[in-house]
């Protein structure tokens, strides 16, 4: 990849991969510096990377950085069972983008990920399972799993709206 074609990744997939980060976390300053650090990893391998390979190297990337800053911010807890009521959500919102983030904060990591992936970024199912090391099947189990979560948890669109 030459300076130029690394300046046009910047320029185009930085929204997407700031906005992916952002889901994650909910912190924009480390957001930016996980952005940050994703493309100087990118830049210390510019020379070994293809120009179309780059936007899934960008994510895998980013996405790895996002595994290592959560692994590190995790704080041992006392991990008892959840108690299924608070996996319902039965209040009454007009606001179904808040609900579905309270949703999203509740799957765990991978399956945010795939989910978020897959539904807000777009890629397909060969994509996702090289960005996050994961094999076709094992992307579609658990996108699968978080839309099932995530419909258990916002129930009917009546009780939303």
């Amino acid at each position: 990849m030459t300076v130029a074609e690394y300046n046009q990744c910047v320029d185009s997939y930085s929204d997407s991969l700031y906005r992916f980060i952002l889901k994650h976390i909910k912190d924009e300053d480390v957001a930016k510096d996980i952005v940050q650090d994703t493309y100087e990893k990118v830049w210390r391998k510019v020379n070994d990377i293809e120009s179309t390979n780059a936007k899934s190297y960008m994510f895998t990337a980013a996405h790895h950085t996002l595994v290592d800053y959560t692994r590190k911010a995790k704080k041992q807890g006392d991990y008892t069972e959840a108690v299924e009521s608070s996996l319902k959500h039965e209040k009454h919102y007009s606001d179904i983008k808040a609900v579905l983030n309270m949703a999203l904060d509740k799957l765990p990591e991978i399956q945010k990920s795939v989910v978020l992936l897959r539904d807000y970024e777009g890629y397909d199912y060969a994509e996702i399972g090289k960005i996050t090391n994961l094999t076709e099947s094992q992307v579609k189990v658990y996108i699968f799993r978080a839309r099932a979560f995530l419909k258990n948890y916002i129930g009917k669109l009546e009780v939303v709206i």
